[in-house]
């Protein structure tokens, strides 16, 4: 049952990452002749640190398959989550500055809670994997205890 959940979890994985490679490759270079290349720079940008999270999340799975949760790589795995998602954070809180005139231009003020609501996203997922490293620490500290005491 537990293989079956993580396969499909990486399933899921999979497929939050396709829409945002068509989005890079198809929607946004419809942009270049609107927005700003800081802007356009910024996304692609933060396509790097995405991706980067979804492996690292691919590989957290895969050592739930093998019996390694409870291990130094999950916790690894758990930190670099936790930076990639600070890492869109701080790339959209520098892209948010060039949106503000287009939205004035256009007078479209909804246009500033993209990067808003990316920011703000981001760092959920980064309170939430560092609160998820330090109890996976905390687990492995007690059961390295426990295998030293038995």
């Amino acid at each position: 049952m537990k293989r079956y959940s993580t396969i499909l979890l990486k399933i899921a994985v999979i497929l939050i990452g396709i829409p945002v490679l068509a989005l890079c490759i198809f929607w946004l270079p419809g942009f270049i002749n609107y927005l700003p290349h800081g802007i356009i720079i910024g996304v692609y940008a933060t396509a790097i640190p995405f991706y980067y999270a979804l492996f690292q999340a691919l590989r957290l799975l895969s050592f739930i398959d093998k019996n390694k949760a409870f291990s130094e790589l999950s916790v690894n795995a758990l930190k670099n989550i936790k930076y990639s998602a600070l890492t869109i954070s701080g790339i959209y809180a520098v892209i948010a500055p060039f949106i503000y005139p287009i939205a004035d231009r256009d007078d479209a003020p909804g246009l500033l809670a993209f990067p808003l609501i990316f920011i703000f996203v981001s760092i959920v997922v980064s309170v939430f994997a560092a609160v998820l490293q330090r109890l996976l620490k905390e687990a492995i500290d007690i059961k390295t205890e426990n295998d030293l005491t038995v």
